[in-house]
C-alpha cells in the first residue's frame, strides 16, 4: 500500500511531515505526563540511548495516511498512579500536541503499558529506578 505522505503546498513550494517529526511530538507530550516513567522503545532503541543518542520518538508508532494520523505509544508507568487515568492523560495530551504542531487530525492514540517503575531509595538518599517491564 503506497500511501503519500501529507503536504502542505503554499506559494514557496511544499512542507511534507515526516513521521518521526510526528513522534517526536507525541514522544515529548506523552513524557511530560505527571505518572509516565519512561517510553519502551524495545532493547534496540534502548542501547542506542545508551552509547549516546537521545530518541525522543522511543516507543513510538505512527502511521500517517493523508491527512490522518493514528499513534502507538508504549509507556512505563510509576508505581502509584492509575494506569487508566495516566493512559487517559496520555492520549489526550498527545492528540492535542500533534494536531496543534503539525495540523494533521488524529484519530486514534492507543496506549501500551509495559511496564510499572518501581522508585526505591539507595543508601544516600538518591533515587533509584527499578522497572517491571512485561514484552
Amino acid at each position: 500500500m503506497d500511501s503519500t505522505k501529507p503536504e502542505i503546498n503554499n506559494e514557496f513550494g511544499a512542507i511534507r511531515i515526516a513521521d518521526e517529526v510526528v513522534a517526536t511530538v507525541a514522544g515529548l507530550a506523552a513524557a511530560e505526563v505527571e505518572g509516565v516513567a519512561s517510553m519502551s522503545g524495545g532493547w534496540s532503541t534502548d542501547l542506542v540511548e545508551k552509547l549516546g543518542r537521545k530518541s525522543y520518538g522511543k516507543g513510538i508508532k505512527v502511521e500517517v495516511i493523508d491527512e490522518q494520523t493514528k499513534i502507538d505509544i508504549f509507556i512505563v508507568v510509576e508505581f502509584g498512579f492509575q494506569i487508566p487515568d495516566v493512559a487517559e492523560n496520555v492520549q489526550k495530551e498527545v492528540k492535542m500536541a500533534v494536531e496543534t504542531m503539525t495540523g494533521l487530525s488524529v484519530t486514534a492514540v492507543n496506549v501500551h503499558i509495559v511496564g510499572v517503575s518501581m522508585k526505591k531509595l539507595a543508601g544516600n538518599n538518591e533515587e533509584v529506578g527499578d522497572d517491571l517491564i512485561i514484552e
